[in-house]
């Protein structure tokens, strides 16, 4: 028998619920950080797919816990959330990778800033349901200007207009993939350097050292570069979470679901960065998917005074047919062009 305290709601579930979410995701990053990676090193190709994938795993997993929960319809809607946050956040990936390449962040490094990044990802990501989930409370209208906004996004990602929201993303951390003078010049960075004063060079994988002022000769808190990195990553997660979380709202406002989706999606993300980075060039055409998905979710909401509430498991069909579509089609059109042929004709 569960005391009161855990039986009683929040956020529309019961404490136990959110209590066991967090238990599980405290378990992971104390496993990833206090086992598998205790000391700074670089991490391969090999090792990021695993760890991406035990961390699929885990929130698959999840998932039949809340069917075995909550039922089938919340399952499906967690799966569907699931898989949209993380297609959606793959261009924030490349944009990471841009931030580490402006600021010279050594890959044996990178890992350190992923890491502690979650610890803001969860704070912010709670912050943003929370008030979306307020919003459509507050305002039933407010899911329609989620889907208007999401369609128009999906629309101008479609025609490669440089307003959509994943460039929006890139302008704001002014990091476009693989652009370093994007990164340099961006005005984040640069307020990010006027408030804090930041060591010239890494010390190692401090984020604050204590140095001499140049002028006083006191000692005084410095940022070190990798702190600027992890800032630089956690507002690019932000601007990314403006397209995210409306999607997911799209297919279910309760916050559990919002919200468990949209964490277990991004822990994977950020296991899968390594070998992501390494292969952003094969999923060109990957962005053509997204903005569909963005505007057939968002053109959904509306649907449903013509045809009715769209069914979740249709939603999740329609959503990982597109998003297959996308890789199946970057992965055939940017394959490695066979040279056999030249081959043959020089013998």
């Amino acid at each position: 028998m569960l005391p009161p305290l855990f039986t009683a709601s929040f956020l529309g579930q019961p404490v136990w619920l959110w209590a066991a979410f967090l238990a599980v995701v405290i378990v992971l990053l104390a496993l990833d950080l206090g086992v598998l990676h205790r000391n700074d090193r670089e991490i391969g190709i090999r090792e990021s797919l695993w760890l991406s994938l035990g961390y699929i795993a885990v929130g698959v997993l999840f998932g039949g816990f809340i069917w075995w929960q909550l039922g089938a319809r919340p399952a499906t809607e967690y799966l569907t959330g699931y898989l949209i946050e993380k297609s959606l956040s793959l261009d924030n990936v490349f944009v990471i990778a841009s931030i580490f390449g402006a600021l010279a962040v050594p890959r044996v490094y990178q890992h350190r800033v992923l890491f502690w990044g979650i610890a803001g990802v969860l704070v912010l990501r709670a912050i943003m349901v929370g008030l979306g989930a307020a919003l459509v409370a507050q305002f039933e209208w407010m899911l329609f200007v989620f889907g208007l906004f999401l369609a128009v996004t999906g629309v101008k990602m479609l025609l490669g207009s440089k307003e959509g929201s994943n460039e929006g993303a890139n302008a704001g951390t002014g990091a476009e993939t693989g652009d370093k003078a994007g990164v340099e010049s961006s005005k984040i960075l640069h307020l990010i350097r006027r408030v804090l004063p930041v060591t010239p060079q890494l010390e190692g994988g401090a984020f604050i050292v204590r140095r001499a002022h140049p002028a006083t000769g006191k000692l005084k808190r410095f940022a070190t570069p990798l702190l600027v990195a992890l800032l630089m990553v956690e507002f690019a997660d932000l601007i990314f979470a403006v397209d995210s979380i409306p999607a997911i709202f799209s297919i279910t406002t309760d916050p559990f679901i919002v919200y468990t989706s949209n964490i277990f999606a991004v822990l994977g993300l950020r296991a899968l960065f390594f070998a992501l980075a390494a292969m952003a060039h094969r999923f060109h055409y990957l962005k053509h998917a997204l903005a569909l998905v963005l505007v057939f979710i968002g053109a959904k909401i509306f649907l449903v005074g013509i045809v009715g509430k769209i069914p979740a498991l249709l939603s999740l069909g329609v959503t990982a047919a597109l998003l297959a579509g996308g890789v199946v089609v970057s992965l055939v059109k940017t394959r490695p062009q066979d040279s056999e042929s030249g081959g043959l004709g020089a013998r």
